[in-house]
């Protein structure tokens, strides 16, 4: 069960890395199109399922529960040897419970981030799961002080963030000139990021090309959402922007500075030694709740990692054109800045373990299944 794209980019690798394994598998959930291609027998598909933020989750109420219903009838009539959950923890705590009163061995594979907040759910993921597969070094004792058994495998993007091109064939590609500055904006991959964050980015990278009349900008879309439609809306705003379908880790790659939203891209960015301002917006419903809830100072996981303000993180209010254009001028200026900061984010990617973790969990998968089949 994944719940949004980079769930299911993990599931994928997992499900494809179980199959080496054992090839007589059957996987049926629910999740998009990469795990569609690694054979996953699909109840329902995640473009409907992937938000941000309370006021959001409600407004996908009828959808959410209705895949709830779907996973909760297979659990129960097709008992199958293990359930797999991944991350998206209000929707799979549910399913997990349903699991266990069904006897139904549950692997949790990355973790809610109970670390930021809501910190009392570590005791019912206890309750509920049988084995925890971690992808953050730190996450190891929270679970095991609640005596769940946790194992970290490493974390999976050091096995995904690998651009398919180099820099200079990827320029070429693209019709960049490496000798202006490449700039390039990631809006997120859910359709309220969109909603909340497209506009924003489009008026800052406006600000910016006034301030560099050279400055180029590349923007990936997602496979989550309406290529056309974005591409139409940026067409709206004028700007030389060249949209691409999809090809993130090789537009991060050719960029020399990111704009981008809060979640997975700020660490695949991270990974490969890109700078970034990191942007985040929700509906004033969503973020005032959120701020009772989370604990920790920081919103990305590159500065949760360094333990510092590594990033700049522009929130809500902060998240205005003018603010996020000044940054990204301020950090292109800042040589000092701008060459430190690999050292930094390598030394982020050293905490991550090596390159395996689908291998790893396929492994930890595979002795539950068995152990359920010799009972």
């Amino acid at each position: 069960m994944a719940g949004e794209l980079s769930g299911e980019l993990y599931g994928a690798r997992l499900i494809k890395a179980m199959c080496q394994l054992n090839p007589q598998l059957r996987v049926t959930g629910i999740g998009g199109q990469q795990m569609r291609a690694a054979g996953v027998e699909l109840l329902f598909d995640i473009n409907n399922l992937a938000v941000v933020g309370g006021w959001e989750v409600v407004a996908q109420a009828s959808a959410i529960f209705r895949a709830y219903r779907r996973m909760r009838k297979l659990l129960i009539e097709e008992r199958p040897d293990l359930l797999i959950l991944i991350d998206y923890p209000d929707f799979n705590l549910g399913l997990a419970g349903v699991a266990r009163r069904h006897n139904i061995k549950v692997l949790y594979y990355i973790s809610p981030q109970v670390w930021a907040w809501r910190s009392g759910r570590v005791k019912k993921i206890a309750s509920k799961v049988n084995k925890m597969a971690v992808i953050l070094p730190f996450e190891v004792p929270i679970y095991q002080q609640a005596g769940l058994d946790v194992e970290f495998v490493g974390h999976p993007l050091l096995e995904v963030v690998k651009p398919e091109f180099n820099r200079e064939p990827a320029l070429k590609r693209y019709g960049l000139d490496s000798s202006a500055p490449i700039i390039g904006l990631l809006p997120g991959s859910r359709r309220n990021e969109i909603k909340f964050l497209l506009e924003v980015i489009l008026e800052s990278a406006r600000l910016l090309k006034a301030k560099l009349p050279k400055v180029q900008f590349i923007m990936p879309v997602a496979p989550s959402l309406d290529f056309k439609q974005i591409e139409a809306q940026v067409n709206q705003a004028s700007l030389p922007i060249k949209v691409v379908a999809g090809e993130n880790y090789e537009v991060m790659n050719v960029s020399d500075m990111l704009i981008t939203a809060s979640g997975t891209a700020s660490l695949e960015a991270t990974l490969l030694g890109v700078p970034m301002v990191v942007v985040y917006k929700l509906s004033w419903l969503s973020y005032i709740g959120g701020l009772l809830l989370i604990k920790t100072p920081y919103i990305s996981l590159t500065n949760i990692l360094a333990n510092k303000s590594l990033i700049p993180e522009l929130l809500q209010r902060q998240a205005t054109p003018d603010k996020i254009a000044a940054k990204v001028l301020e950090l292109l200026n800042d040589a000092r800045y701008m060459a430190n900061i690999k050292r930094e984010f390598a030394e982020i990617r050293n905490q991550l373990g090596k390159a395996g973790a689908s291998a790893r969990t396929a492994r930890i998968a595979m002795e539950l299944i068995n152990e359920n089949q010799t009972v």
